[in-house]
């Protein structure tokens, strides 16, 4: 399935999706980092702010779509990569990693991270931080609508479907028993999005790629429909904006 990215779809959000990754990289404390990267990096407007923090730093950003690598700041202190973050390996000058929002894309991403922690050098960080907002009507009311318009078949695998990220427990486990230190912790961000059908317009840009690229397009259309008008009940549109609960989960690690 080739799926694609619309940077600007992604954009139309993109202080609230940001604060995340700011609070992700603020627990960072890396001082003298020799090579950076941005896994996921989507379309590179953070990972410059990687290279402004650490300037002797060689940062890459890295993501798998070309839509969203094409819209990459130039000469901002950062290269940019098309790049599967499924078969990235760091190099041993890897001082940083970090991948915000994307390695939920990845089903087998617990053993990636075991084995960036292995490999990465001593004095390493690794930072992630991933959706855990599976079980919110934004996400759960996708899955009952692909059962009550009789798609599951047709979508079984799409990726971004059903859970795929563990606990903040459960990765603080994970970077204690690669002996590395760790810093876990959940946040819930209440977005307060403008506009009409703001959480569809959000989630375009992320959960609904998948679907929009496995159905044929009457389909996606069929189910967008229905989709929305769930949405809005469950979201309602009120003074100031939707208010948009979304659940974070966020690991760090240093390596002795």
């Amino acid at each position: 399935m080739t799926i694609t990215w619309n940077p600007d779809q992604y954009q139309r959000f993109a202080d609230d999706r940001g604060r995340p990754f700011f609070d992700l990289a603020g627990r960072v404390r890396a001082e003298n980092p020799r090579t950076v990267v941005d896994l996921g990096c989507g379309p590179g407007n953070l990972t410059v702010t990687l290279a402004d923090r650490w300037p002797s730093a060689s940062v890459t950003g890295i993501d798998s779509s070309p839509e969203m690598i094409a819209q990459a700041p130039a000469d901002f202190g950062a290269t940019f990569v098309v790049g599967d973050i499924a078969s990235w390996q760091p190099g041993p000058d890897t001082d940083v990693v970090i991948t915000n929002a994307a390695l939920h894309w990845v089903p087998t991403h617990r053993e990636l991270l075991r084995n960036w922690a292995e490999a990465l050098p001593s004095g390493a960080w690794l930072a992630w931080q991933v959706p855990g907002n599976f079980e919110a009507p934004s996400h759960t009311l996708i899955r009952d609508v692909v059962r009550d318009q009789g798609l599951t078949a047709e979508l079984a695998g799409t990726p971004g479907l059903l859970p795929s990220v563990d606990t903040a427990t459960g990765y603080a486990e994970l970077l204690l028993d690669a002996g590395w230190s760790a810093d876990a912790w959940e946040t819930q961000y209440v977005h307060v999005l403008p506009g009409e059908d703001a959480v569809l317009e959000w989630v375009r840009g992320t959960a609904l790629g998948p679907l929009r690229a496995a159905l044929a397009s009457e389909k996606f259309a069929a189910f967008e429909a229905e989709y929305a008008s769930r949405l809005r009940a469950a979201y309602p549109r009120r003074r100031g904006g939707t208010l948009f609960p979304f659940r974070r989960i966020f690991a760090v690690g240093h390596k002795p």
